[in-house]
């Protein structure tokens, strides 16, 4: 299907790739044993002594070749990710784009990475510390952004001078792969960078953890995998960093610009067919302006179009049919308990994948579809009376990756900014993600940041050497 993927297809037995348009067969790829992931990680640790020992500036020039390459090829790379994970064509691109803008932050950061001289406590000795990276690392990345969420795991560790073994997502390795081509091509040695794809994503994982050589794992997927990851790295005493589930409040007070905070929900809810970790999950609004911002929102959302990502729609096909039973098993059982459909409310006739674009009103706190992480085009509208009731519903959940409010009081921006327990707030803005600011969760979705130069901290240890004698 691509000419960047001409190497890696397999006949026979492999890991099968599918349109989720159409539940087709796209083709294989390798099923890498565990034997050969052990062996490509003890290639990795021979490999990093000679990268790491090149200079910040070296490896930023080839990172920056490798950037070049992902948006050379931005088109290729945008029908990949169309094809295998459903995502429309326009989305697609702009995520390619996004992606090598971490590639180009990084490698730009890279060269920044400063120790410091700290004052001596006593005459004849000096305090030094260093920054140096951490070792071998891995990363286990999904399948809603597959070139964005391998460019902002693999740019760090490589702009430092760590080599990386990625896992991509089963249902889109193709991505990753087409991504490892280009680097290699770009000069990054091919033992410092690999892409592992298998059917067994368990026993990789498991590899991935129990590896002594690999010194730290960084993952983005579900709460309950990263847990079990997380328990699985204790034993060799392993850094994490883990992006896990959310569910985003979005909160509407009453004096919101109701436009701008349409225009932020639909950006925030529906980019993906709402499948990404920090889409709106519950939208929360101010009882005066409820009806208001329903009717507007509405009008929004029966103007999207619904097709195959290739075709250029506005939402796509969930990843597999399996999302799409789950976005109407939460649907359904809101419906039976009371909340009402504005719009949508059930599967789409163009597939088994595909959910129609939703609104559900009369929405109680206590429902699935308000404690559980949807990952599909359906919002979830709630009511509330006040600032402080607003912010408890927001704060009543294990879980603190993003959140999102509309209001133009200072003061109560500065309050509500501060009380939201997430790693990240949007403030009159629905669209957060950007290399340049820290991303990542409290609570139970996640430890660790990544993008900015947070991000760069996590691939580093912290070295302090005392020089005496002077």
């Amino acid at each position: 299907m691509n000419e960047l993927l001409n190497d890696y297809w397999v006949t026979g037995d492999g890991l099968r790739v599918d349109d989720p348009a159409t539940g087709d067969e796209i083709g294989r790829v390798a099923d890498h044993a565990p034997s050969t992931v052990n062996a490509i990680i003890d290639e990795a640790a021979v490999a990093m002594g000679e990268w790491a020992s090149r200079t910040a500036k070296e490896r930023a020039g080839i990172l920056m070749t490798w950037r070049n390459l992902l948006l050379e090829n931005q088109e290729a790379l945008a029908q990949i990710v169309t094809a295998e994970s459903g995502k429309p064509i326009g989305e697609a691109r702009g995520e390619v784009a996004f992606g090598a803008g971490f590639i180009e932050w990084f490698a730009e950061e890279g060269k920044r990475v400063y120790g410091d001289i700290v004052p001596t406590h006593a005459p004849g000795k000096r305090i030094a510390v260093l920054k140096q990276p951490i070792g071998v690392t891995a990363a286990i990345t999904p399948w809603n952004f597959p070139v964005a969420m391998i460019a902002r795991k693999v740019g760090p560790a490589l702009a430092v001078g760590c080599p990386m073994i990625v896992k991509p997502a089963e249902a889109t390795p193709l991505s990753a792969l087409a991504m490892e081509k280009l680097a290699h091509q770009a000069g990054v040695p091919r033992s410092v960078f690999r892409v592992v794809t298998t059917t067994n994503p368990s026993a990789i994982g498991e590899i991935f953890c129990a590896n002594p050589t690999v010194r730290k794992l960084s993952f983005t997927g579900s709460t309950r995998v990263g847990k079990l990851l997380a328990r699985l790295c204790a034993d060799t005493v392993k850094r994490v960093s883990l992006e896990l589930g959310g569910n985003a409040p979005f909160i509407v007070f009453e004096d919101a610009d109701l436009d701008a905070a349409v225009e932020g929900a639909m950006v925030s809810k529906y980019r993906n067919a709402g499948q990404t970790c920090v889409c709106a999950n519950r939208i929360l609004v101010q009882r005066s302006v409820h009806d208001a911002f329903v009717e507007k929102l509405k009008s929004h959302v029966d103007a999207l179009t619904v097709g195959p990502g290739a075709d250029g729609p506005d939402i796509g096909p969930l990843i597999n049919t399996q999302a799409a039973d789950k976005v109407a098993s939460l649907v359904d059982e809101a419906m039976s308990s009371g909340a009402q459909s504005v719009v949508g409310g059930g599967r789409s006739t163009l597939g088994p994948a595909y959910f129609q674009p939703t609104i559900l009103t009369a929405v109680e706190t206590s429902m699935r579809v308000a404690r559980e992480e949807i990952f599909g085009p359906v919002a979830a509208v709630i009511p509330f009376d006040d600032e402080d009731e607003a912010v408890r519903i927001a704060n009543d959940t294990p879980y603190g990756l993003a959140a999102y409010f509309y209001a133009k009081d200072m003061a109560r921006i500065w309050r509500v900014m501060e009380r939201l327990e997430y790693g990240m707030v949007g403030v009159n803005e629905g669209l957060i993600s950007t290399e340049v600011a820290p991303f990542g969760g409290v609570k139970e979705s996640g430890i660790g940041r990544e993008g900015s130069r947070y991000g760069v901290d996590e691939y580093l240890e912290i070295k302090y050497c005392l020089l005496g004698g002077l």
